[in-house]
Formats: C-alpha cells, sequence, structure tokens
C-alpha cells in the first residue's frame, strides 16, 4: 500500500447552542494514502461536509468546537498549526471544489482573474507565466476555447463549465489532496459522467489522492478504491469497494445499498430505510442507528458498539450481524467436522 497522506484520528467536533450541543462528528477515524480515491458516503446531515471542513481548518469557531482528535496530513497535526500556517496548506497542499460552483465563483471577476487568485496567493509567478498557467489548467480541465473562456464572467458559462473551472482553480497549485463535495449533484447525467472522468484523468497525471464527499452509491461504484459510510457522525462501515457493494455488514449500509434502483427493480417498490437521521443535538443512546435498524437488540438501544473486523480492513460497527456470521461460520464448521 502506497504512503499514508492523511490520518483522521478518534476526531469529534460539537457545534454549542444556547441550550443544547449538537454532537456532528462523534468520534470519526479514517486513512488516505496516496494516489488513493476514498469515499465518504451518508445521508445529508451525518457529518461528511464538516469532516471535510475540520481537515481545511474552515469550521466557524464559535459556534465550532473541535473537542478531540488529530488530523495528521504527512504525520503533522493540522489541529496544532495557527492561521497562518494553515494557509499556506489550504489551496496548496490540500484544495477543495463544493457543490454548487455558481455560489463559490464571484460574479464579478473573470475566469482568468480567480484563477490567477488562487495560484498568487501561495506562489510568485511573472504575468506571462500566470496567464499561460492558467490557459494550461482550463486546457487540462476539458474547458473548449481557453483563450476565450478565461475572459469569461461566471454567468456566461454553463454548470458543468463552471464545475470544470472550480476544478482548475483548485489544481492550480497541484495539490497532494483533493477534496470534492457532491461536485456532480447539481449537474446533469452526462455532465456528470464527464467530471468523474476528469478527476480520473487527473488522478492519474497528476498522483494525487482524491476525497469524494457523496451519497450517490452509483458514483461511488465507479471510482472508489476505499469507502467509508458514515451515519449520524460516526463511521459505521468501511472496506474496500468489493466489501462493500458485494458483502456489507452494517443494516446502514445494506440500506443504502438497497434502495439504490436497478433495471432488475423495474415496475416494483423502491426499498426505503424508515425514518431519518437524527438531530446532532438529541442523537439517541447506544448505536444511532438502532431506531431505524430492523436488527436492533435490547442491548443495542444501551451500548454504543465497537467496530468489528472481518479482515483485510473491513470494519463493520454492528455486534448482532458479527455474533450472526461468527455462529454461521460455526455451524459450518461442525457440519465439515461431521462429514
Amino acid at each position: 500500500m502506497n504512503e499514508l497522506l492523511l490520518s483522521i484520528q478518534d476526531l469529534k467536533v460539537y457545534f454549542r447552542g444556547d441550550e443544547t450541543v449538537a454532537r456532528a462528528l462523534d468520534g470519526v477515524s479514517y486513512d488516505i494514502h496516496l494516489g488513493e480515491t476514498v469515499c465518504l458516503v451518508g445521508e445529508s446531515g451525518c457529518g461528511k461536509t464538516v469532516s471535510a471542513l475540520t481537515i481545511l481548518g474552515l469550521i466557524p469557531r464559535p459556534p465550532g468546537e473541535i473537542v478531540g482528535g488529530k488530523i495528521l496530513f504527512r504525520g503533522k497535526n493540522l489541529l496544532d498549526l495557527g492561521e497562518e500556517e494553515m494557509q499556506r496548506i489550504r489551496g496548496s497542499r490540500i484544495a477543495m471544489v463544493f457543490q454548487e460552483p455558481m455560489t463559490s465563483l464571484n460574479p464579478v471577476f473573470t475566469v482568468g482573474d480567480q484563477i490567477k487568485e488562487a495560484i498568487l496567493v501561495h506562489e510568485s509567478i511573472g504575468d506571462a507565466d500566470l496567464h499561460e498557467r492558467c490557459l494550461q489548467l482550463l486546457r487540462d480541465v476539458g474547458i473548449p476555447s481557453p483563450e476565450e473562456r478565461i475572459r469569461d464572467y461566471p454567468h456566461q458559462l454553463s454548470g458543468g463549465q463552471r464545475q470544470r473551472v472550480m476544478i482548475a482553480m483548485a489544481l492550480g497549485c497541484n495539490p497532494d489532496l483533493f477534496i470534492a463535495d457532491e461536485p456532480t449533484t447539481a449537474l446533469d447525467v452526462t455532465i456528470q459522467k464527464q467530471i468523474l472522468n476528469l478527476f480520473a484523468k487527473l488522478k492519474r497525471g497528476r498522483g494525487m489522492s482524491l476525497l469524494y464527499i457523496t451519497h450517490d452509491l452509483n458514483v461511488v461504484s465507479n471510482i472508489a478504491d476505499r469507502i467509508y459510510v458514515m451515519y449520524a457522525g460516526v463511521i459505521v462501515e468501511e472496506g474496500s469497494r468489493a466489501d462493500i457493494f458485494k458483502d456489507s455488514r452494517h443494516p446502514y449500509t445494506q440500506g443504502l445499498l438497497a434502495s439504490l434502483p436497478s433495471r432488475s427493480k423495474r415496475g416494483g417498490t423502491l426499498h426505503s430505510i424508515p425514518g431519518t437521521v437524527p438531530d446532532p443535538a438529541y442523537k439517541p443512546g447506544g448505536c444511532p442507528f438502532h431506531p431505524r435498524c430492523e436488527y436492533a437488540l435490547g442491548t443495542c438501544r444501551m451500548e454504543f458498539p465497537e467496530l468489528c473486523d472481518y479482515g483485510d480492513g473491513h470494519l463493520s460497527r454492528c455486534p448482532v450481524l458479527f455474533a450472526r456470521k461468527s455462529n454461521h461460520e460455526s455451524k459450518k464448521g461442525r457440519k465439515h467436522e461431521k462429514r
């Protein structure tokens, strides 16, 4: 396995109100290696974006508060750094694009000016070289006629082109880690496919790592090397793409997969997970998924589950299904011995 680039360890981020405390991240841990595509998946409100913003030091404090944990980037804990040091890393070594580019781009500046600004924050470069680098970035992300588009304003571009411009800005200083937060949600299927192909091409060409945040498992099935499933501020399952899609071991993951539309389900009723993600200020005791879980036992309501190890990096936070598998394998072993 390649060198470890980013390691988030037992990260806890709370948001304090007048009378409540919202536990947005409640002990989240995950790793990203060089050249790896890691997908962080789960329903809206489960803490995915908070996780990414915390990496970049963009959590508003107050009301946000990092209660515990570490964020190790190339071995250095980002939580120990001051704002000046974080500014040197943010946009240079770690870059991020968001879901809606129209709200991220400044409507009164040209595309070229905004890409140039993103580079000049971190580098001193002459005007001619800077202009040529901007043109090359636009070429790299597939913008047609970059010599013309570089003078355009955001409203003159299509949604897909605006997202490509945001990607070009993020790539300006050749980051080691690229964070993409629901970057294709607002795009039609054809443009979505083009953006995903672009990510794959850029990752191969630049050797960067990709943290892809989404609720779309169809996308995940095409791009992920490793997957972390998040629910109510907790990682409930982690594993390779094959582990998650062919041998999922948490009821929440299984519910998400069962709700995916497919040709085989045509004419039938789509599966849905009952209930909703709990308010982070009012999480249930024990396993946070137990109010929605068909396998929940009395212990699930009382005890927070530890991660169960299925081997080869496949972990799940459901002791009920783990016990069922262990019992099944034990019975198979006894039958084999009798033969």
